[in-house]
């Protein structure tokens, strides 16, 4: 039992960078977190990872320290770049997996038609910057500026700004109301509308400095 215990502090010492990376990646990215076994497995990839970056950074100082003092590498100095590097690696990864940009570089090579996305959902979300229409269950219809949605579809809610009910062509806005709350389940599809308010934010921006232009010429 005496051997046990130093033995399982290692084991977690040595895991520790590898589980730090996983807990950065799904803090702040939509991924839902796998099972047990499966965060184990990707645990020790990122553990991988790190040792592999550890050894980079090892090498370096080592290198550098033939021509000025630095100072000398312990355990604790070791233990404190293994963490520093997890960290780094859950940042990039969780980069790369909301941005999107590995999977279209691979994309482009043909190597695989697939996204850094958890869901189509997520993508098309993140990809359509603009007003939704949501077709509720009941019929009925509401526009807005989405703040926030769920991640995956059926679980959670859609907070709608400037929100509206719509009638046919007749837009009823929601008075006295900053936002509304949507249950997910309560949504049959979602329209992603056109980007005609640019356009005319744009319209209007040349129009009003056209005015203030001639307002301000010689007469």
């Amino acid at each position: 039992m005496e051997r046990v215990v130093p033995e399982a502090i290692s084991l977690l010492q040595f895991l520790l960078p590898g589980f730090l990376a996983a807990w950065v990646f799904y803090a702040f990215t939509s991924y839902r977190k796998p099972s047990e076994f499966e965060r184990i497995v990707q645990a020790l990839i990122f553990t991988l990872l790190v040792k592999a970056g550890l050894t980079c950074v090892r090498g370096m100082l080592i290198f550098a320290g033939h021509r000025f003092t630095i100072g000398r590498w312990t355990s604790d100095v070791e233990l404190l770049w293994s963490i520093s590097i997890g960290f780094l690696l859950g940042i990039l990864f969780s980069y790369l997996a909301n941005t999107d940009h590995f999977h279209s570089l691979v994309r482009y090579l043909g190597i695989t038609r697939e996204t850094s996305f958890p869901s189509e959902w997520f993508g098309a979300f993140l990809k359509n910057v603009t007003y939704v229409v949501l077709q509720l269950k009941d019929e009925r219809r509401i526009y807005g500026w989405p703040m926030n949605w769920p991640s995956t579809p059926n679980i959670g809610y859609f907070t709608l700004r400037e929100a509206s009910w719509l009638d046919g062509e007749n837009q009823i806005p929601i008075k006295g109301v900053s936002s509304v709350l949507i249950n997910s389940e309560d949504v049959r599809w979602v329209e992603f509308m056109e980007k005609t308010w640019e356009k005319n934010n744009v319209d209007e921006s040349s129009k009003s400095t056209a005015a203030d232009g001639q307002t301000s010429a010689p007469g």
